[in-house]
């Protein structure tokens, strides 16, 4: 959760009860943008996106390096629109995306998770195969902007339809059709190919991505895949419609070309990896904000996980926290802020005001109808510091509240204020790059990843190690460091 991110963080709470009590549907409309209008929406949206997904990072080399790939890869696309632009934004989401008008973005998440400059070229080119198709003109006005809350409340809840109905104000994700992907990996195929890289490096990135998405939809209990802002969610494909891709755009000839993987990790070497301080840090069942200065405590069995707008903490069985911070306003107490503004929608019951590590809080208590089951919600609120408000959502599925009223009220009441002296010595993680040694297992390696469940299979997926597989001597590993 972003400490500079207040106009999304005012909303999104309130977006998402609205959301509970009144689901809904918004029209669309289609258009066809022309060239001019193209580029004056890319440059009007380019530095929306680069504030939405935590500024562009900060490492000059890295950029250059990924701008050089694709700069290769966009001289034999036949782009005739101007000179593309390249940025590596700061946001573990592993994700990528381009903007009309010629803007390609990817996610120093997805770099950590890509194999090799040939992985990761395949991804540029595809996103330069939207760029030259114009496929984000043909998108514009008639797709949905994916939205972060509805998608977790829906999920929370069982509730599809709540899908959609949010928005972040910035189009930058859309659901392209089965056609304009195909399309785009033709293009992207034939640029790769061209530049001198091994095709098939498409498809084992989206094999990779495939696994981790599994992983983590295992990891928070849900079927779907956890986070809607994803490549996986944006970019629906599959292997064989990449090898399906390749063969009508490249013939079956045997595949050819270089794959650059030793080079690749090296220059990923010391990356900053998952949260920044910036947006707080995941460390186990506890989130801290730095920057903020607060942490809390989530019970065992929720999978916390972190966003530009909130932080989410999910339970196999269907309970959500989602927390946010906004600013305080002009509202006199908290439960006239709880009763008069957050839950206004809501048939709120059992308000009650009270202090929680020497901040004024208040909370109150809702049950709300879904399309599959009865859920109950408590919104708690707290006064905090520079003029902010922090806010838990705690919504259960009614025949759970009982039993968890307990553990999430502990979770409310273990918020607090860190001192300084502890806000400087919360680090994040790095990327770490070493070579295998003889002997080395990956149960033995796996005890180097950060804390929390699967330590293993989080390994193997962010090594590309498939079960029973060992690493060999001397290939170089990726490993979770300071």
């Amino acid at each position: 959760m972003s400490a500079g991110r207040a106009s999304l963080r005012r909303g999104l709470a309130t977006c998402l009860l609205a959301t509970a009590v009144a689901l809904g549907g918004a029209g669309c409309s289609t258009t066809l943008l022309s060239p001019e209008d193209e580029s004056r929406i890319g440059r009007e949206q380019h530095p929306r996106i680069i504030e939405e997904f935590g500024g562009a990072y900060p490492d000059r080399s890295l950029q250059a390096y990924v701008a050089g790939i694709g700069a290769v890869l966009a001289a034999g696309s036949g782009w005739s629109g101007g000179p593309l632009t390249f940025t590596v934004l700061n946001s573990p989401t592993v994700n990528a995306f381009a903007l009309p008008g010629g803007y390609v973005y990817v996610t120093r998440g997805l770099l950590a998770l890509a194999d090799s400059e040939a992985e990761l070229a395949g991804v540029i080119g595809h996103e330069i195969g939207h760029v030259v198709a114009r496929h984000g003109a043909q998108q514009h006005g008639r797709s949905v902007i994916v939205g972060l809350g509805s998608a977790i409340l829906g999920a929370a809840i069982g509730d599809r339809a709540a899908e959609g109905l949010m928005t972040l104000g910035v189009p930058i994700l859309r659901r392209y059709s089965r056609e304009q992907e195909f399309e785009a990996d033709q293009l992207g195929l034939g640029y790769m190919t061209r530049a001198g890289y091994h095709p098939e490096a498409m498809a084992t990135f989206l094999g990779r991505l495939r696994d981790k998405s599994l992983l983590e939809a295992e990891l928070m209990g849900t079927a779907a895949d956890p986070d809607e802002n994803s490549l996986a969610a944006t970019h629906p494909r599959t292997v064989d419609r990449v090898h399906e891709a390749r063969a009508t755009a490249l013939g079956g000839g045997p595949a050819r070309g270089r794959i650059e993987r030793d080079a690749y990790l090296r220059r990923l070497d010391g990356m900053l990896y998952g949260d920044s301080p910036e947006q707080g840090l995941v460390r186990g069942q506890r989130f801290v904000h730095p920057a903020l200065g607060f942490e809390f405590t989530v019970p065992p069995g929720f999978v916390l996980a972190n966003s530009q707008g909130a932080v989410i903490a999910r339970a196999p069985a269907g309970a959500l926290i989602l927390f946010d911070t906004t600013p305080a306003g002009t509202w006199a107490s908290m439960l006239d802020y709880v009763r008069g503004q957050w839950g206004a929608a809501l048939p709120l019951a059992d308000l009650t005001s009270l202090v929680i590590g020497g901040m004024e809080a208040a909370t109150g208590a809702a049950r709300i109808a879904t399309a599959r089951e009865p859920f109950d919600l408590r919104l708690l609120a707290l006064r905090g510091d520079g003029g902010r408000i922090h806010r838990f959502l705690f919504a259960t599925p009614a025949q759970d509240t009982a039993m968890l009223t307990e553990s999430l009220q502990r979770t409310g009441f273990s918020f607090r204020r860190l001192s300084a002296s502890e806000a400087a010595a919360e680090r994040p993680y790095r990327l770490r790059i070493s070579e295998a040694r003889p002997g080395d297992t990956v149960a033995a390696l796996a005890q180097r990843m950060p804390e929390g469940p699967r330590r293993e299979a989080r390994f193997r997926v962010l090594n590309g190690l498939a079960p029973g597989q060992e690493p060999a001597p001397g290939r170089l590993l990726k490993h979770i460091g300071f």
